[in-house]
């Protein structure tokens, strides 16, 4: 009976020996070591920039890169014949680095033009992308129409 209650200690002061050691790794991942000083490679520039990011000292006006004369033109008086309703979606904001005024949704099978038109009727011709999840509209087409960028407003589609 001695023979395992000497094992028996043995085993727990491993255990304990482990689980204080397994800790420390854990102490040290939510402590980061300190930022090694800057070399001449981390001094060169780099080829490829990240896109542009909404919050990163960027504002809205300075990544939407629609011309003057292509929201004049997307919120011109739109014709409505010939067009049908593809339905209407809550939309989020899309990509920020997206140039151009679109609106990517699983309610559009294809490629092509259209437009949306929010709650309050104001309306803005689109560039419509298929696509899949939750609807996306551009940050040109969100200025374009007045709509706060941290809003989810409901927009009627239309396809030419």
């Amino acid at each position: 009976m001695a023979y395992y209650r000497r094992i028996m200690r043995i085993l727990f002061a491993l255990t304990l020996a482990l689980t204080a050691t397994s800790g420390c790794a854990v102490l040290d991942r939510l402590n980061p070591a300190p930022a090694a000083p800057p070399s001449a490679a981390a001094e060169a520039p780099v080829a490829a920039a990240p896109a542009p990011v909404l919050g990163a000292g960027n504002t809205a006006a300075a990544l939407d890169t629609t011309t003057a004369a292509q929201k004049e033109a997307a919120l011109a008086a739109p014709a409505t014949s010939g067009e049908r309703s593809l339905g209407t979606v809550a939309v989020s904001l899309g990509s920020p680095a997206e140039p151009g005024i679109w609106l990517r949704s699983a309610l559009v099978s294809a490629p092509g033009k259209g437009r949306v038109v929010t709650a309050s009727g104001q309306s803005v011709a689109v560039d419509l992308l298929p696509g899949e999840g939750s609807a996306q509209l551009s940050l040109a087409a969100f200025r374009a129409l007045g709509l706060s960028l941290t809003a989810l407003p409901e927009v009627t589609v239309y396809a030419n």
